[in-house]
């Protein structure tokens, strides 16, 4: 009969002893139950990374290869522009990298390379836009390449950028005209010939007193087909497009001064993939 609230409870207590065995006997098993589990963790971790170690790697297009869990293919393309601790070339001819390896990393280089000299305030004079093209283009297609940039750069031209026909700034002014790749992708690799896209951010305009150009900036996108002459990769076609561009930031823009003195003290760069 149960127990009613008026009724005296009897208890009794166990010496300490009896007390702990009581309490370790309650807890065995559901510490067995653990350890258990994680012993069956613990070989899950060991299983999955031993597999891990085991999987052949996946081939990539530049000739090198990556973890089986990149492969190739749209997931793996952001990894081409990726820095990969190779040093793309060592020689420059006329300060332009010069000396690429035949492979699709060596093809991105010179595309990114190109883009920067072919971007560059070199451009607007007739003996520097032939330097530079002497220095990037296949020989064979060099005297077609030339008439068709010399044809782009008129004095007409170079008078919208605020430079006289010989491409140069009023007195006391700068021209800024610097081309920064974001990013490389092959958009049709083969071993003798190549086509690569590289996206682009640009500064341009006159800084100094005066200035009726002043420095914007411009985004694009440069196709640069290629050939390998069997020592480099040399340019033998471009085209530009517009874009992609980000929207501008909420941020105050600089001074002329400011700008002119930015492109004085910090040089460019050279570029890998």
């Amino acid at each position: 009969m149960p127990l009613s609230d008026d009724q005296p409870h009897t208890r009794t207590r166990l010496p300490v002893a009896e007390q702990t065995a009581t309490v370790t006997g309650r807890q065995a098993r559901p510490l067995r139950t653990l350890l258990t589990v994680l012993g069956i963790v613990t070989l899950l971790v060991v299983a999955v990374a031993v597999a891990n170690r085991d999987k052949p790697p996946a081939a990539r297009g530049d000739g090198t290869t990556t973890s089986g869990d990149r492969a190739t293919g749209a997931a793996a393309s952001p990894d081409r522009t990726a820095a990969s601790g190779q040093q793309p070339v060592t020689t420059t001819v006329n300060g332009i990298g010069t000396g690429y390896p035949h492979t699709d990393q060596g093809a991105q280089s010179a595309a990114a390379n190109y883009a920067v000299a072919l971007g560059s305030a070199d451009m607007f004079r007739t003996d520097g836009r032939r330097t530079v093209l002497t220095t990037i283009a296949d020989p064979t297609v060099l005297p077609a390449l030339q008439a068709r940039l010399d044809q782009a750069f008129t004095p007409e031209t170079n008078a919208r950028y605020g430079l006289d026909a010989q491409g140069k700034a009023p007195k006391g002014q700068t021209f800024v005209n610097r081309v920064v790749p974001v990013g490389t992708r092959t958009t049709n690799g083969a071993d003798t010939a190549t086509r690569v896209d590289v996206w682009c951010t640009g500064l341009y305009g006159l800084t100094g007193e005066g200035s009726v150009v002043p420095v914007t900036q411009d985004w694009y996108t440069l196709t640069v087909t290629m050939r390998w002459t069997g020592s480099d990769w040399k340019l033998t076609d471009y085209s530009r497009a517009a874009g992609p561009a980000p929207l501008p930031g909420d941020q105050q823009a600089a001074t002329a001064k400011e700008i002119a003195d930015a492109v004085q003290q910090f040089g460019g760069f050279r570029y890998a993939r």
